[in-house]
C-alpha cells in the first residue's frame, strides 16, 4: 500500500469581486450582481478540466462539495459536477465531501442521487456528508438550532436507504417518508465509503469514531490538526478498535515549482486569496445562534485562544507557511515538508495537494499538477508509482462482453404477457415470429398472417 494519498479537491470560487475591504463577507451579503454568468461558464469548464485531469497525472482521487450564496465556492449541487465527472473518468474515485445532509427537504434524494453515481461510475464513489458552515444556513429554511439532529436523523435514514431491503416507512423527528426503496441500490457494499469533513470538535469525532468513518481536517495550523487526529485515535480506542493511517485527512493547499522564489512568485496570491477574501466571514455569518452547543462553542473557542489563532481571513502569508496551512516551494522543500507533516500528525491522505488556489490561472494549476505529479508523488508511493485504485479490479465490468462472462445469463429471464395472449414470453427471443405468434395463435380477434 502506498505510504500517502493525493486527492484533487476544488472549490471552484468565483474571484472577480470587489476588493476585499469594499465588502463585509464574500458569503451571504455580497450580491450575487458581482456575478457575470459568462464569465463564469469559462471557469466552470476550467474547472472541470482541471478534475478530469487529475486521474491522467495519476491522483488518487478527487474531491467536490456544497456551499450556498458565496463567492469562495460556487458548487450549490456538487453531485451535479460529480456526474460530469462520473462520465469523463475511468478509474479515479470521485469524492462529493460533501452534500449538506441537513439543508436537504428530502434526505432520500442524497441516496438516490449518490447511488446513481455509484451504480454508472462502477463503484468508484466517496460520500461525504456535512451539516455546513453556519453561513449556509442563512438561505435554507432550517433552523441552525436543529442543524445536528436534522444530520444525525439524514444521516440514519440514508444508510438505511442503502442498506436494508425496502420498502420501509420512515416516521423522524425532522422527515417523515412513507415509501423509502431507493432505486437503484449503489454498487459498493454495504454503501460507498463515508468521509466526514470537520475542524476538530468532539461531537464530529465521536461521531466518526462510532461509525469508522474517515476524517478530514479542513484548513487548519499543523498543531490543531494534530490535536484533533489524536482526539480521534483516542476516541478510537475508547471503542475497542485502533484506527487505521486511511481514516486521516489532512487539507494542506500544496504549491510546487522549480524553486522556492519562483513558487512563492507563482503562489502567493492565489492562497492569500482563499484565506483572506474567500474565507473573509464575520462571526454572526459563520456563528449563528444555535449552530454550535455552548459546550462545543466554548471549547472551539478555548483551543483558538490557547494556540493564538487568528481568522482566517487576518492570517499574512507568511503565517500561513509557518503554522503548515499550505506548503509550498521546490520539489525538494515540498517532499520535506510534506513527509514531516504527516509523519507529525499522522495522516494518510493530503487533500488540495498540487490543485487550484482561488484565482490561479488555468496554466498554473495544470503546472502545479504536472511537477507535483512527477516530482513529489512518486516519493510517496511504491516502485510502481500506482495509485491505489489501479491496484484493484473493478467492482462492476466495463463491457457486456465481461459481464456475460463474470454472470452469464440471468437464472430468470425477463418475462411478460404480452396483449392478447396467455403464455408469458421471454423477452429474449421476443422479436421471433414464431414465438410471438404461438402464443397469439387463437385468440379472438387476432388475425396472423
Amino acid at each position: 500500500m502506498n505510504q500517502l494519498r493525493f486527492y484533487f479537491f476544488h472549490l471552484m470560487p468565483y474571484p472577480y469581486i470587489p476588493p476585499t475591504a469594499e465588502f463585509a463577507s464574500t458569503w451571504v451579503s455580497l450580491s450575487n450582481k458581482y456575478y457575470e454568468p459568462q464569465r463564469g461558464r469559462i471557469l466552470y469548464n476550467e474547472y472541470i478540466e482541471q478534475l478530469v485531469a487529475a486521474e491522467k497525472y495519476g491522483f488518487d482521487g478527487v474531491g467536490v462539495n456544497e456551499h450556498h450564496a458565496n463567492f469562495y465556492g460556487t458548487m450549490p449541487s456538487p453531485n451535479i459536477i460529480a456526474a460530469m465527472l462520473v462520465q469523463r473518468t475511468t478509474h479515479i474515485p470521485i469524492g462529493v465531501i460533501g452534500n449538506a445532509i441537513p439543508l436537504h427537504g428530502n434526505p432520500l434524494r442524497v441516496a438516490e442521487e449518490i447511488a446513481m453515481l455509484d451504480v454508472i461510475s462502477g463503484g468508484r464513489m466517496i460520500s461525504g456528508f456535512v451539516r455546513g458552515i453556519g453561513c449556509e444556513y442563512f438561505n435554507n429554511g432550517v433552523a441552525p438550532g436543529d442543524s445536528v439532529e436534522r444530520f444525525d436523523e439524514a444521516h440514519d435514514l440514508i444508510i438505511k436507504a442503502w442498506t436494508v431491503d425496502g420498502p420501509f416507512t420512515w416516521q423522524g423527528e425532522h422527515f417523515y417518508i412513507p415509501n423509502v426503496n431507493p432505486i437503484p441500490r449503489p454498487i459498493q457494499t454495504p454503501h460507498p465509503p463515508v468521509w466526514i469533513p470537520g475542524q476538530g470538535s468532539l461531537e464530529t469525532l465521536q461521531f466518526i469514531a462510532k461509525h469508522h468513518y474517515t476524517y478530514m481536517m479542513v484548513f487548519a495550523p499543523q498543531w490543531f490538526t494534530k490535536m484533533a487526529f489524536d482526539g480521534l485515535r483516542e476516541e478510537c480506542l475508547r471503542l475497542g478498535y485502533e484506527a487505521p493511517k486511511t481514516m486521516f485527512n489532512a487539507v494542506v493547499p500544496t504549491y510546487v515549482a522549480e524553486t522556492d522564489a519562483q513558487a512563492h512568485r507563482e503562489a502567493k496570491a492565489h492562497l492569500s486569496w482563499v484565506f483572506n477574501t474567500g474565507l473573509k466571514i464575520p462571526d454572526q455569518l459563520f456563528f449563528p445562534p444555535g449552530y454550535m452547543s455552548t459546550k462545543s462553542f466554548r471549547n472551539f473557542i478555548g483551543a483558538l485562544k490557547k494556540g493564538r489563532v487568528k481568522a482566517q481571513a487576518q492570517l499574512t502569508y507568511d503565517e500561513m507557511l509557518k503554522d503548515r496551512y499550505l506548503i509550498v516551494g521546490s520539489p525538494e522543500t515540498v517532499k520535506n515538508q510534506l513527509g514531516e507533516y504527516c509523519e507529525d500528525v499522522g495522516a494518510g491522505g493530503i487533500l488540495a495537494a498540487g490543485a487550484s488556489y482561488g484565482p490561479m490561472p488555468h496554466w498554473m494549476v495544470t503546472k502545479n499538477m504536472q511537477i507535483f505529479s512527477e516530482e513529489i508523488m512518486p516519493a510517496f508511493r511504491d516502485a510502481d508509482g500506482k495509485p491505489d485504485h489501479l491496484r484493484h479490479e473493478p467492482l462492476a465490468p466495463r463491457t457486456r462482453a465481461e459481464f456475460a462472462a463474470q454472470h452469464g445469463r440471468p437464472p430468470e429471464p425477463a418475462r411478460s404477457l404480452v396483449t392478447g395472449s396467455t403464455q408469458l414470453i421471454d423477452h429474449r427471443v421476443a422479436h421471433v415470429p414464431e414465438i410471438i405468434d404461438a402464443s397469439l395463435r387463437g385468440h379472438p380477434g387476432i388475425k396472423l398472417g
